[in-house]
C-alpha cells in the first residue's frame, strides 16, 4: 500500500538538502543527480539489434527516430533507491529545472519508475521558503514538447558527431570530434585568426600637445585636423593597410617638422570653439546567462565553466535565481527590493521615479526564466554573507547583487566640454580637440559599473576628466608638443566573454551550453588559452577548412542558428520532431540532408586539407607529430627539407619572413660526442621535437642527417597499401638507432661520451631481489624515472637516480607502499581544511601533471594555470568544479528501455 508521504525528486544533492529544510516532514526529497539515463553507444547495443537500422547509432533513423535509452551504471542504484522510496510514498514530485534539459530529466525518471501514484511537476526559479511552496502547491503536467526539443537536441548531436567525426579521424587525425556548435565556435575563432594573419599594419603619426591657460592650468589636445583636412587615426585604414577615407596622414618627417614649428615662440594657439552639451549613461541590464559570464570573465577573470558552476552552488544553495536563463527581465518582487535597496544604501534620489523595465536581446530567446538575481524579498547584502560565502562564491554573488541593485538605479548625469583649438604656423593651420567630460550625479555607477572588452580603436565612452573654463578667442601656451607614431592593430583575439558574446549575437547555441562548448574545444586541442586570449592551433585550421569544403551548410553561422530556431519551435509545439529529423538528415525542402552529404563527399584529399601554403616554395603541412615547415630549400636531391615549428609561435606570428627565418636558422644541438668502443659507431646529441637526445649513427652517415625521431607522415593513413605499410614498419624497427633522452639537468652542449653511453645503456641493473629471484631495473619512462621490478615499480625522487641507487636503496623503495607515506610530503603546495570535505586541501606533482587534492577529490590543474598561481579559493573551486562533474563514466552495459511517450512501450 501506498504511504502518505510524498516523494520530491531534483538533480542535485545540494538541491535536495537546501529544498527539505522549507517542506517539512510530510515529504521526503531526494536526488537523481543529474540525468538517469542517455543513448547507449552502440558498440554496447544487444547484439540482435547492433546490425539493424538501431546498430549505427543507437537511433533508429528508419523509424521515426526512436533513440535507445540505457540507465547508466553509475546511476543504476540511485534509481533502486528512488524506486525503493517511491512505493512507501503516496505521491510523486518531480521538481527538476524547468528548463528543456530539466524537463528531459523528470520525464526519463517518470518512464523509468513507472509510479503507480498521482505524478506532479513542481517548477521554481529560486529556493526559498516561500517559492518551494509555491511550487508545491501549484504543480503542472510534463510538457512533452520541451522533452521532445532537448531528445532532438540529444539525437541530432548524436548523427552529426557520429557521421562527421569519422571523417575527421580518417583525413585529418585520430580523436578529433566534431558538433553542430562546437565546430562553428571553432570556426569563429579560426576565422578570427586567418583575419590576424591577412592582416597588414599601417603606419600613422600623430601630435599630441601640452597646453596651459594664463592661470597656469594645463590639459591635453589632440592634433584633429591640418590645412583643413582631418589628420587619419587607425580605423582611417582597412585590414591591408589601405586608406579608406580622404584624411590626411602623417608621416615621422611631417609630424616632427610640424611639432618642431608648433615650439616655436611665435606660435599662437587660440580657442576657436567651445561646445557643451549634456553626458547622460543607463545602467547595464541585470544579468542573464550570457552576461554573467562574459562579465565574470572581465572582472573575476572566471571561466565560462568556473562562473557557471559557481552559480549552480549559489543556486542550489539559495542565495541566487535560477542561473540559465535568456531573460533580463525581474519580477515585481525584484524591482522593489532592489529599489528599496538602493534607496537606502545610496539615496532615495538614487531610485527613478519609475521602475525600469528590461527586455531580452538574445537572438534566440528560449527560456522564461527571470533575470538573475539574488534570491528573496530582500536581497541579501555581500557583508551580510562574508561568513557564509567565501572565495568565488562571495566575489560572484557580490557581482551579481551590484548589477542587480545598479540596474533599478537612476542614470549617470553630467555634462562633456569639446573644444577646438587653432595653431598658426608660418606653413600650416592646424586644429586641435580636447574633451571632458564632468560627473554631477553618479547615480547607478555608485554601485556598479559594467566591463568591457578590448577594442580595436579604443570605446566610444568618454572618460570622467575635466577640463578647465575656456572660452572662444582665449589664447593659451605650448607646454610640450609630442609627435607620435602607431601601427594599427589587427582584430584581437577572441577572449572567453567575446566569444560567448559571438555565440549569442549570431544565435550558435545556447547560453547555458557556452561553458561546456569553451571547454571542449580547448579539450580537443583545437584552441589554447593564452592568458586571456583563444589562439587556435594549426589542427583547428585543418578541421575548419574540410569542415567547410565537403560540409559546407553545416558551418554556415546561419545554419546553426537556423537550428535553435527550429529547437525552439518543437518546444512550442509548433513543428514535429520527427518532420524535422527527417528533413536534417534524409534531406527536403529546406536542407541537402546529412547522409547525402556523406554519401557523395567524393575523394578528400588528406595532404591537400592539411597543408597550407605560406611562400612558393614554403608550405606548412599538419602532420601526424604536429606542423612543421617543408621547403626545397636546402633539400638534398627530391626530398623536400622539413622545419619543426616551436609550440609557442601562434599561427597569426608564422609568416612568411618568420617561415624563413626558421629555414634558414642554423640546426641546433647536432654535436658529436664521441665514439661508441663496442660497435664503433658514433654518438650523437641532437634537440629533437620532443627534446635533446643522443643516438648512434653509422661513421658514413652526416651528423646531421634527419633522425628517425623527428620524421612525420602525412595525416592520411590510407595513403599506403597495407602490406607496404607493413613493411615499411618492419624496415623501421630494424634499421632504428638507439636513442634516449637527456635528464633535464643535461644539455647537448655539454653532455660527455660515458654519460652518453649510460644513457644507452638504459634501463640499468641495479640488482636482483634475494627473496623474489627478480631483477630489478631503474630506467627512465614517459611519466619520469622509476624502479621496477616484475610487474612492479616504484617512482624515483630524481633522474640522477637512475645511476645513483643502489640495491639496498631498490630495496628499500620497494618495500614502502607505492602510494602510500613516501608521496605524501611531496605536495608542492598546503593549505586550510576544504569547506566542503574539512580535510587539508594539497598541491601535488602526478604523473600527468600538478593536481589540487584533498584526499579524496583530485582535480588536475587546467592548461595555461601554473602551481604558483593557485591559492586556497582556487583550490576550493577545483575541487568543487570536480565534484560536480563527477567520477569518469564507464562503459555503460545495455538494459531494456523504454523511449516512447506515454503509455511507454519497450523497445
Amino acid at each position: 500500500m501506498p504511504g502518505t508521504k510524498k516523494l520530491v525528486i531534483v538533480e542535485s544533492p545540494a538541491k535536495a538538502k537546501t529544498i527539505g529544510q522549507y517542506l517539512g516532514n510530510d515529504y521526503e526529497v531526494m536526488a537523481s543527480v543529474g540525468h538517469i539515463r542517455d543513448l547507449v553507444e552502440p558498440k554496447n547495443l544487444p547484439p540482435e539489434l547492433k546490425k539493424g537500422s538501431l546498430g549505427k547509432f543507437s537511433v533508429d533513423v528508419d523509424n521515426g527516430f526512436e533513440p535507445y535509452y540505457v540507465v547508466s551504471n553509475e546511476k543504476k542504484k540511485t534509481v533502486s533507491e528512488l524506486k525503493r522510496a517511491l512505493k512507501d510514498a503516496g505521491e510523486l514530485y518531480l521538481a527538476t529545472d524547468e528548463d528543456r534539459e530539466g524537463e528531459a530529466i523528470a520525464w526519463h525518471l517518470l518512464q523509468e519508475l513507472k509510479p503507480k501514484v498521482p505524478v506532479r511537476r513542481m517548477v521554481f526559479h529560486e529556493i526559498t521558503k516561500d517559492a518551494i511552496q509555491r511550487a508545491s502547491e501549484q504543480t503542472r503536467e510534463i510538457d512533452n514538447a520541451l522533452v521532445d526539443a532537448q531528445e532532438t537536441r540529444r539525437i541530432l548531436d548524436r548523427l552529426y558527431g557520429y557521421e562527421v567525426s569519422p571523417v575527421l579521424w580518417r583525413k585529418v587525425g585520430p580523436g578529433l570530434s566534431a558538433g553542430r556548435v562546437q565546430s562553428a565556435a571553432t570556426r569563429l575563432v579560426v576565422d578570427r585568426e586567418r583575419e590576424r594573419l591577412a592582416f597588414v599594419a599601417a603606419v600613422y603619426w600623430d601630435i599630441t600637445a601640452q597646453l596651459a591657460t594664463t592661470a597656469g592650468e594645463g590639459f591635453t589636445a589632440r592634433l584633429a585636423r591640418l590645412d583643413g583636412r582631418r589628420v587619419a587615426s587607425g580605423r582611417d585604414f582597412d585590414d591591408h593597410g589601405k586608406l579608406k577615407s580622404d584624411a590626411v596622414v602623417l608621416d615621422e618627417a611631417s609630424a616632427t617638422t610640424l611639432a618642431d614649428a608648433l615650439r616655436a615662440e611665435s606660435t599662437t594657439v587660440a580657442v576657436t570653439s567651445v561646445e557643451s552639451k549634456p553626458y547622460t549613461r543607463r545602467p547595464a541590464a541585470p544579468f542573464t546567462t550570457s552576461t554573467l559570464q562574459q562579465e565574470a570573465a572581465r572582472k573575476l577573470r572566471f571561466s565560462a565553466r568556473q562562473t557557471m558552476s559557481l552559480a549552480q552552488s549559489l543556486y542550489e544553495n539559495g542565495y541566487i535565481t535560477y542561473m540559465r536563463t535568456d531573460s533580463a527581465s525581474l519580477s515585481q518582487q525584484a524591482i522593489n527590493a532592489a529599489r528599496s535597496q538602493a534607496a537606502s544604501l545610496y539615496g532615495a534620489d538614487s531610485v527613478p521615479e519609475k521602475p525600469r523595465v528590461y527586455a531580452g536581446k538574445s537572438k534566440n530567446a528560449q527560456e522564461a526564466h527571470e533575470a538573475i538575481r539574488p534570491s528573496g524579498e530582500t536581497f541579501r547584502t555581500p557583508g551580510s554573507l562574508e561568513g557564509q560565502l567565501r572565495g568565488p562564491e562571495w566575489r560572484l554573488y557580490d557581482l551579481i547583487w551590484k548589477r542587480t541593485v545598479a540596474s533599478q538605479m537612476a542614470d549617470a548625469r553630467g555634462s562633456t566640454a569639446s573644444v577646438v583649438l587653432t595653431a598658426t604656423t608660418t606653413d600650416n593651420r592646424a586644429e586641435f580637440t580636447a574633451s571632458g567630460t564632468v560627473i554631477t550625479f553618479r547615480g547607478f555607477l555608485a554601485a556598479y559599473e559594467e566591463g568591457r572588452d578590448e577594442e580595436r580603436h579604443g570605446n566610444n565612452e568618454p572618460s570622467e576628466s575635466k577640463l578647465p573654463s575656456l572660452s572662444e578667442g582665449q589664447t593659451v601656451t605650448v607646454a610640450e608638443v609630442e609627435p607620435k607614431g602607431h601601427e594599427t592593430s589587427p582584430p584581437p583575439r577572441y577572449t572567453e566573454a567575446s566569444l560567448v558574446k559571438a555565440l549569442e549575437e549570431l544565435g550558435i547555441g545556447r547560453p547555458s551550453t557556452y561553458a561546456s562548448i569553451i571547454s571542449t574545444i580547448v579539450d580537443r586541442g583545437y584552441v589554447t588559452p593564452r592568458g586571456t586570449a583563444l589562439v587556435p592551433n594549426w589542427i583547428a585550421f585543418s578541421v575548419v577548412r574540410l569542415l567547410e569544403e565537403f560540409f559546407t551548410e553545416l558551418v554556415q553561422y546561419d545554419f546553426t542558428a537556423d537550428m535553435e530556431s527550429d529547437l525552439d519551435r518543437i518546444a512550442e509545439g509548433q513543428q514535429d520532431r520527427v518532420a524535422w529529423l527527417r528533413e536534417f538528415y534524409f534531406g527536403g525542402d529546406k536542407h541537402r540532408g546529412l547522409r547525402e552529404v556523406i554519401d557523395n563527399l567524393g575523394e578528400i584529399d588528406a595532404r591537400d586539407i592539411n597543408s597550407i601554403r605560406l611562400a612558393d616554395d614554403v608550405t606548412l603541412r599538419i602532420g601526424r607529430y604536429g606542423p612543421y615547415l617543408e621547403t626545397m630549400q636546402g633539400a638534398e636531391g627530391d626530398t623536400p627539407r622539413r622545419v619543426n615549428i616551436p609550440e609557442d609561435l601562434a599561427p597569426d606570428e608564422l609568416t612568411p619572413a618568420k617561415a624563413r627565418e626558421l629555414i634558414e636558422a642554423p640546426v641546433q644541438g647536432d654535436r658529436i660526442v664521441g665514439v661508441n668502443p663496442e660497435n664503433g659507431k658514433q654518438i650523437v646529441a641532437r634537440d629533437g621535437r620532443y627534446g635533446p637526445y643522443v643516438t648512434e649513427v653509422d661513421i658514413e652517415e652526416p651528423a646531421d642527417a634527419p633522425a628517425a625521431e623527428s620524421s612525420s607522415d602525412d595525416a592520411d593513413p590510407e595513403t599506403q597499401p597495407v602490406a607496404a605499410k607493413k613493411t615499411t614498419r618492419a624496415k623501421k624497427t630494424a634499421d632504428k638507432p638507439r636513442t634516449a633522452s637527456l635528464f633535464k639537468t643535461m644539455d647537448t652542449a655539454s653532455i660527455d661520451l660515458a654519460t652518453a653511453l649510460k644513457l644507452l645503456d638504459l634501463p640499468r641493473v641495479v640488482g636482483t631481489d634475494p627473496e623474489s629471484g627478480e631483477e630489478i631495473q631503474a630506467a627512465n619512462g614517459r611519466y619520469g624515472p622509476y624502479l621496477k621490478k616484475g610487474t612492479d615499480t616504484r617512482s624515483l625522487d630524481s633522474e640522477d637516480e637512475i645511476f645513483d641507487i643502489d640495491l639496498a636503496g631498490a630495496l628499500e623503495r620497494f618495500a614502502q607502499p607505492k602510494y602510500g607515506a613516501r608521496r605524501a610530503s611531496s605536495a608542492l603546495k598546503e593549505f586550510d581544511a576544504d569547506p566542503v570535505s574539512g580535510k587539508p586541501i594539497k598541491v601535488k606533482d602526478g604523473r600527468f601533471g600538478p593536481y589540487v587534492t584533498d584526499g579524496t577529490t583530485n582535480a588536475t590543474i587546467p592548461r595555461g594555470e601554473t602551481v604558483e598561481e593557485i591559492d586556497f579559493d582556487r583550490a576550493v573551486q577545483l575541487l568543487a568544479d570536480k565534484r560536480a562533474k563527477g567520477p569518469a563514466k564507464p562503459k555503460a552495459k545495455t538494459t531494456r528501455s523504454t523511449t516512447k511517450r506515454a503509455p511507454a512501450k519497450k523497445k
